[in-house]
C-alpha cells in the first residue's frame, strides 16, 4: 500500500504544483488588473502613473501572466517574491507589528510562494515545461 501511494504521489505532485501556480498567479494577476485597469472595481483600482503601487501593478500583472502561462517561471517568480517582500516592509510593516493586524499577510503567502516556484519551477503543465520537454 505504501508504494501505491509513493507512486500516486509521485504522479501528483508536479501536477499539483502546477495547479497551485496557476491559481496563485491568477489571484496575484488581478491585483494587477486592478491597480492598472480599474479591474475588478474596489478601493485600489486605478492608481496614479509613475507612483509606487502603478509599478507594483505593472509587475503584478506582467509576472501574474507570464505564471500563469509557466513562461519564464523563475525569473517571474523571484521578480514576484521581490516586490512582495518590498510591498510588505514598505506598506504593512510600518502598520504593526503583527501580519495579521498590519493587512500583510497575503504579501509574506505570495513572497514564499514565489519563492518556492523559482526552486522548484513551474511544474509540467507550463510553457516551460513544454518547451524544455521539446528541447530533449
Amino acid at each position: 500500500m505504501a508504494n501505491d501511494q509513493i507512486a500516486t504521489s509521485a504522479v501528483w505532485a508536479p501536477r499539483v504544483l502546477s495547479i497551485v501556480r496557476i491559481v496563485v498567479a491568477l489571484i496575484f494577476l488581478e491585483h494587477g488588473t486592478q491597480k492598472l485597469l480599474g479591474f475588478p472595481f474596489g478601493e485600489r483600482a486605478g492608481v496614479d502613473f509613475g507612483t509606487l503601487s502603478w509599478w507594483a501593478g505593472l509587475i503584478e500583472l506582467v509576472t501574474g501572466a507570464l505564471l500563469v502561462l509557466g513562461l519564464f517561471s523563475r525569473s517571474a517568480a523571484f521578480i514576484a517574491s521581490g516586490e512582495m517582500a518590498v510591498g510588505y516592509w514598505l506598506a504593512h510593516a510600518p502598520r504593526d507589528f503583527f501580519p495579521v493586524n498590519n493587512g500583510g499577510d497575503a504579501a509574506i503567502l505570495y513572497c514564499f510562494v514565489f519563492l518556492y516556484l523559482v526552486f522548484s519551477g513551474p511544474g509540467p503543465w507550463s510553457l516551460d515545461g513544454i518547451l524544455e520537454r521539446r528541447r530533449r
